[in-house]
């Protein structure tokens, strides 16, 4: 599932594309696609909007129209696309909005798990997610404070959208293999060290995720270059690029999950 990074990558490359236009009119291929409103009240709202701003919030594309907000969560397999000029739909396009340039919006999902919002309250969809990892208001004494009061796997803990925005299954194993943690530690034993360098980890994985334009990997984004550079993810039975050991693949919480068994030592 893309992550943090790959809707950063895609809110920055349509953002250009996209603010300034208006929205002629909406071709909902797919109705399940849409989650609110329904399909006559969405082709009716939408149509005549014009992109005010697009943004990201955790895994959520968010585009800012006049009056409304139009949120994109592309789950397994979507991907949102700029077509210039008239075109044939694509086999998978679940949502086509026709833009007053003569370009199109294009909602792509193979597997059909993405789905889209049009809301005048965002914050009904938005509001219970955690903080967002790269703003400043996430800090090492907010982390060490909250995993303290929780009593979680960490992995699992790390993965819950509710407790951090963003972070999925690659740049949590990622990240907890910079901070030398194992993804079954138990969160409120993590020491405040710990906690420092786990955030510290969080904020550098991602970072460079955005700089790589994410991980091209399960699906069908495009152009990203980080999984060339994964500490752990994918990697089991190759050496640890730190001490050498083989990298293990094991289950946490559902998820498959790579360590280095000796740098990521379960105390």
């Amino acid at each position: 599932m893309p992550e943090l990074p790959e809707v950063e990558t895609i809110a920055r490359a349509i953002k250009p594309e996209l603010v300034g236009r208006t929205i002629v009119s909406a071709d909902l291929r797919w109705a399940r696609t849409l989650a609110i409103p329904s399909s006559a009240q969405f082709k009716k709202q939408i149509a005549g909007q014009k992109v005010l701003d697009v943004s990201r919030r955790a895994k959520y594309l968010v585009i800012k129209l006049e009056t409304c907000s139009f949120l994109v969560h592309l789950r397994m397999s979507g991907d949102v696309i700029i077509r210039a000029g008239k075109i044939k739909p694509e086999k998978h396009d679940r949502l086509l909005l026709h833009l007053s340039d003569d370009n199109y919006l294009a909602f792509n999902d193979t597997r059909k798990f993405g789905r889209v919002w049009l809301t005048d309250r965002p914050e009904t969809i938005l509001g219970k997610l955690g903080p967002e990892p790269l703003e400043k208001y996430f800090t090492a004494q907010w982390l060490f404070e909250n995993l303290q009061t929780r009593k979680r796997y960490l992995k699992p803990l790390l993965l819950d959208q509710t407790f951090i925005a963003g972070l999925g299954n690659i740049y949590t194993d990622e990240c907890l293999h910079i901070a030398q943690l194992h993804p079954m530690a138990a969160s409120n034993n993590v020491t405040q060290q710990q906690a420092v360098e786990l955030h510290k980890a969080i904020r550098a994985v991602l970072k460079e995720g955005i700089r790589r334009n994410g991980a091209s990997i399960d699906w069908v984004y495009r152009g990203g270059e980080y999984q060339n550079h994964f500490r752990v993810y994918g990697r089991d039975g190759e050496p640890c690029d730190v001490c050498g050991t083989t990298i293990q693949k094991f289950t946490v919480g559902q998820r498959g999950t790579h360590i280095c068994p000796n740098c990521q030592r379960l105390r």
